[in-house]
């Protein structure tokens, strides 16, 4: 349940400081580009990154869209199922924040069951250097 004191206090920071949330979020604040990554836990994302986006969001539109315009992508390992959804979860708090989002020559999902295994996913691989060089073009167009 959100407490929604970020809109009372405005400092860029959720009230809540037992965990590294605030890290988290004064890191995206300091830069000009995020990438969000999550594995598919029972289609969709991990309970920590959805504690992460919804408090960050929250946070960024009671700070006037302190996210805005930064370039955000999304980076989901799966092992079958739900990776759509998750893709969507992690773009959906970059939109609501008023972000840029690049886009790749594919979903930027990657497969895999055993650690490491997603390494030998040749058309993942091929997809996050894509990824990487659009999100590099693009953060020179908008930040210099």
């Amino acid at each position: 349940i959100a407490c929604y004191k970020c809109f009372k206090n405005k400092n860029q920071r959720c009230s809540v400081e037992k965990d590294i949330a605030n890290e988290c979020i004064e890191k995206m604040v300091g830069a000009d580009g995020v990438i969000l990554g999550s594995p598919v836990y029972f289609a969709g994302v991990t309970p920590q990154i959805k504690a992460l986006i919804d408090r960050a969001g929250l946070v960024s539109i009671a700070n006037k869209g302190m996210l805005q315009r930064k370039v955000g992508a999304s980076v989901v390992a799966a092992r079958r199922g739900g990776a759509i959804h998750t893709f969507d979860s992690l773009n959906h708090f970059f939109f609501i924040s008023q972000m840029v989002v690049p886009g790749s020559s594919y979903w930027n999902i990657g497969f895999g069951l055993q650690p490491g295994e997603v390494e030998q996913d040749e058309e993942a691989k091929g997809t996050m250097a894509t990824l990487g060089q659009n999100m590099a073009w693009l953060l020179k167009k908008i930040a210099g």
